[in-house]
C-alpha cells in the first residue's frame, strides 16, 4: 500500500499497548508493496527498540502467522517470526485490520539491492529447508491445497470481454482498457496455454510440498549485515515444488544476474532436483494471468488506491516487456517445441 490507510496513529499506538504491552513513542507509515489491503509501519518503543507492524484487512488466514512461527521455531533462520500478544496470539484486531508485530530488520528488498552470489546460494539452502520442513498435521490441514483452479483465467476472459464495450472515466482504467484491447490475442493465447497445462497437471500425480508461493524480489530482505530473509507468508500452499521454483530464473524482479546464473547459484544451495517442465511453465503462465486478474479487479471495479492504481497498471504492463516474464515463460514451455 502506497498511501496511508484511514487510521489514526493514536489508534495503532493504543492497540500495541493494549495487546502487546508495548509503549510506542514513534509511528512511521512505510509506503511499500503492491497489495492495497496491506499497510506497514515502523514503530519505536520507549526503550528505542524498533518494530515492524503489518496491518492486513480483508480475508485473514491465521496460517500466515502460525506457519512462519513454526518454521522459525524449527531453526530456519531466514524467517522472521511474528511476536505474540500478551495472551499468546500472533495477531491483534484494530477496526477492519488484523495487526501483526515483528522485530524490525533494517535492510532492503530484492528490488532495491542485487542479491550476491552468496545470497543466491543461501536462497537455495533456505528454500530447501522450507520445502522439507516437518509441519504439524493440524497446521498442514489449514494450508490451501493446489487445484489448478481456472478462477484467474475466467476473470481475465471476463475483463477482456468488458473492455470491448464498457466506457471508463478514470484515466488509469482508460489506459488499462486500451492496453488489454491491444494485447487481446496475446492474452487469450496465454490463458489458453495455462489452461492446457492445468489439464495436463490434473491428470498427473506430482508430490505436493509446502510452498511459500510468492517469492519474488520484493519478498526477499537483505539486512545491513548482508543476512538473508524470506518474508510475507500470506499465501502458503501445498503444491508441486515448481510453484516456488518458477521464481528462480523467472524474471521476477531480481537484478544483477542472468536467469541462468540465478539458477546455477540457487541450485548450488538447494541441491539437485528433477524439475517438471510442465509444472514450471504452467506456474509461470498462471502467475501472469493472476497479475492481470488482480490488477484488473482493482482498477476496473474500484476507485480506491490513489498512487497504487498507477503502480498496479505498471506492474501489469511489465509482464509484456521484451525479455520479460512472458518470454521466459514461453521458453520454459517445452510443449511449444514439441508442437
Amino acid at each position: 500500500m502506497l498511501e496511508k490507510p484511514d487510521l489514526q496513529d493514536e489508534q495503532i499506538i493504543a492497540c500495541l499497548q493494549d495487546e502487546y504491552g508495548l509503549l510506542v513513542v514513534q509511528v512511521a507509515f512505510l509506503p511499500l508493496g503492491a497489495d492495497r489491503d496491506t499497510a506497514v509501519y515502523r514503530v519505536v518503543a520507549d526503550d528505542e527498540t524498533p518494530y515492524f507492524v503489518k496491518l492486513r484487512r480483508g480475508v485473514f488466514d491465521e496460517t500466515s502467522v502460525a506457519l512462519p512461527k513454526c518454521l522459525s521455531d524449527q531453526g530456519i533462520g531466514q524467517i522472521i517470526a511474528p511476536l505474540a500478544t500478551k495472551t499468546g496470539r500472533l495477531w491483534a484486531s484494530l477496526d477492519a485490520f488484523k495487526v501483526i508485530l515483528y522485530p524490525f530488520v533494517e535492510g532492503h528488498n530484492g528490488y532495491e539491492v542485487n542479491l550476491s552470489d552468496r545470497h543466491w546460494v543461501d536462497f537455495g539452502t533456505a528454500l530447501k529447508s522450507i520445502h522439507t520442513a516437518l509441519v504439524p498435521p493440524a497446521l498442514i490441514r489449514r494450508i490451501q491445497l493446489e487445484t489448478y483452479s481456472p478462477q484467474w483465467r475466467e476473470i481475465v476472459k471476463t475483463f477482456l470481454e468488458r473492455v470491448e464495450d464498457d466506457a471508463f472515466d478514470d484515466p488509469v482504467a482508460v489506459r488499462l482498457a486500451a492496453f488489454l484491447r491491444a494485447r487481446r490475442d496475446e492474452i487469450l493465447d496465454l490463458v489458453g496455454r495455462a489452461e492446457r497445462l492445468a489439464r495436463a497437471l490434473r491428470a498427473r500425480s506430482l508430490e505436493f510440498i509446502l510452498c511459500h508461493s510468492d517469492i519474488h524480489a520484493g519478498n526477499i530482505l537483505i539486512d545491513a549485515n548482508a543476512a538473508f530473509y524470506i518474508v510475507d507468508w500470506d499465501n502458503p500452499i501445498l503444491a508441486p515444488k515448481e510453484r516456488d521454483l518458477m521464481f528462480i530464473g523467472g524474471g521476477q524482479g531480481f537484478a544483477g544476474h542472468t536467469p541462468q546464473e540465478e539458477e546455477t547459484l540457487f541450485y548450488r544451495g538447494y541441491g539437485q532436483t528433477q524439475i517438471d517442465p510442465i509444472a514450471l511453465a504452467y506456474y509461470r503462465y498462471e502467475r501472469i494471468v493472476q497479475d492481470i486478474a488482480v490488477y484488473c479487479k482493482q482498477i476496473f471495479l474500484t476507485n480506491e488506491g490513489g498512487k497504487d492504481r498507477e503502480q498496479s497498471f505498471q506492474y501489469l504492463a511489465s509482464n509484456f516487456v521484451p525479455n520479460g516474464v512472458l518470454e521466459i515463460a514461453y521458453k520454459s514451455d517445452q510443449t511449444l517445441r514439441e508442437g
